[in-house]
């Protein structure tokens, strides 16, 4: 495999590195964390940036050209996030929005949704939130609870929560996943909706996290009405068309390690200012595990974008770079406060928040529980787990739920 760029790739990365030389100044500053859901003005700020990389063409570098992308490959995404990172500048605001509901949005909407929303979304004027978890339905998203009631004039009513929702709070939409039908089993009966944010009957309130910021939000749905064009995929085909946006989350949370400052050679770094853990071998061997799985993500990441380039949609083995980035960057954490000591959990040190924050990341795109059963069956062919819902109608499942807990 040969991993320099064709003389095409390093003319585009030319071509990238010299807008982004020539725009820079105008870039707002590349905050380290994403405190910056809570100050307004740094909102506006990344906004506007956001419209200046579409205008650019480093927004939605994968998007069609008819959407406002450029039609190119992962391959060039790749190389516009790795020149990003070397000028020092944030990438887009709306990650969520333009890598994956956008996607889903091309992949299912109707042709109305796609000419009314993905323009907006490209450029940073209207951002999305994904509502999909509930209370009782994370890594089991089928078993959502959240109803989608049909009115005579074809409108749905929503009613229920959602919570763990990134950007809800300063979000224009969101794509929300209901259930339609609950005498199905469980997989067959829900529905995607486009829901307005600002709809009368949604309240979003925000979920303090340990790292002090509050990112995520819990989003209650009373009486929220949306119209019947709303439904985006088709009437009770909702779990085909999430399935569209988990695969693109997990690629983007696997294939987004480098991105997120999770490095080896970081981790080295900071680990070699203490003279006495260069000395400690079992710090070393802790690195060298550290760094093992790192370059091995980055292999298999390889492997992925070469799928992609292929027109190939993201599978379930998707889900084993996520699980891997997550506990090599969690290892390399506990390590440097180990080493560091308490030092590194202050606010004012570079590895705080990332301590404070890769906990929740593991349940994010799915637990690493539920990723391993979906690989062992799906892709090493493994006997499936037992599944007591397995051809049940929601509704019974409600109904013997509620037996046993009065049990």
């Amino acid at each position: 495999m040969d991993l320099n760029d064709t003389p095409e790739q390093a003319a585009y990365r030319e071509k990238v590195r010299g807008w982004l030389e020539q725009h820079r100044a105008d870039a707002p500053e590349a905050r380290a964390t994403r405190a910056g859901a809570e100050d307004a003005e740094y909102l506006a700020a990344r906004r506007a940036w956001q419209g200046r990389l579409a205008e650019g063409g480093l927004a939605g570098v994968t998007w069609p050209e008819e959407f406002g992308g450029q039609g190119l490959g992962p391959i060039e995404q790749v190389i516009v996030n790795q020149e990003l990172a070397r000028a020092g500048v944030p990438g887009i605001l709306d990650v969520i929005g333009i890598g994956m509901l956008g996607p889903c949005l091309i992949a299912h909407g109707t042709d109305e949704q796609k000419g009314r929303y993905l323009g907006p979304m490209l450029h940073g004027d209207e951002v999305w939130c994904q509502l999909f978890s509930e209370p009782a339905a994370g890594s089991d998203l089928a078993a959502v609870q959240t109803r989608a009631r049909r009115e005579d004039d074809g409108a749905f009513v929503l009613n229920g929560q959602k919570v763990w929702t990134t950007n809800a709070q300063f979000a224009s939409y969101g794509l929300l996943l209901a259930r339609t039908n609950p005498d199905v089993p469980k997989h067959k009966g829900m529905t995607m909706f486009l829901v307005p944010m600002d709809a009368p009957g949604i309240t979003v309130r925000g979920l303090r996290q340990i790292s002090g910021e509050a990112e995520f939000n819990e989003v209650f749905f009373d009486d929220v009405r949306v119209p019947a064009e709303y439904v985006v995929g088709g009437v009770d085909n909702g779990w085909g068309t999430a399935l569209t946006v988990l695969m693109y989350e997990r690629v983007t949370i696997g294939l987004g390690s480098e991105g997120m400052g999770y490095r080896p050679d970081r981790f080295a770094k900071a680990l070699a200012s203490d003279p006495s853990a260069v000395k400690d071998k079992s710090v070393r061997k802790a690195l060298g595990e550290i760094g093992t799985e790192l370059l091995a993500l980055r292999f298999a990441s390889y492997r992925t974008l070469s799928a992609l380039a292929q027109g190939q949609i993201p599978g379930p083995e998707a889900g084993l770079a996520k699980v891997t980035t997550v506990n090599a960057a969690i290892a390399a954490g506990d390590l440097i406060a180990d080493v560091l000591g308490p030092d590194a959990l202050d606010e004012d040190n570079e590895w705080s928040y990332m301590i404070s924050f890769l906990p929740g990341l593991k349940s994010a795109g799915g637990t690493e529980a539920i990723l391993r059963n979906t690989i062992g069956e799906r892709v090493l062919g493994l006997p499936p787990e037992p599944r007591l819902d397995k051809g049940i109608p929601f509704s019974e499942l409600r109904a013997k739920e509620k037996e046993g807990s009065a049990a």
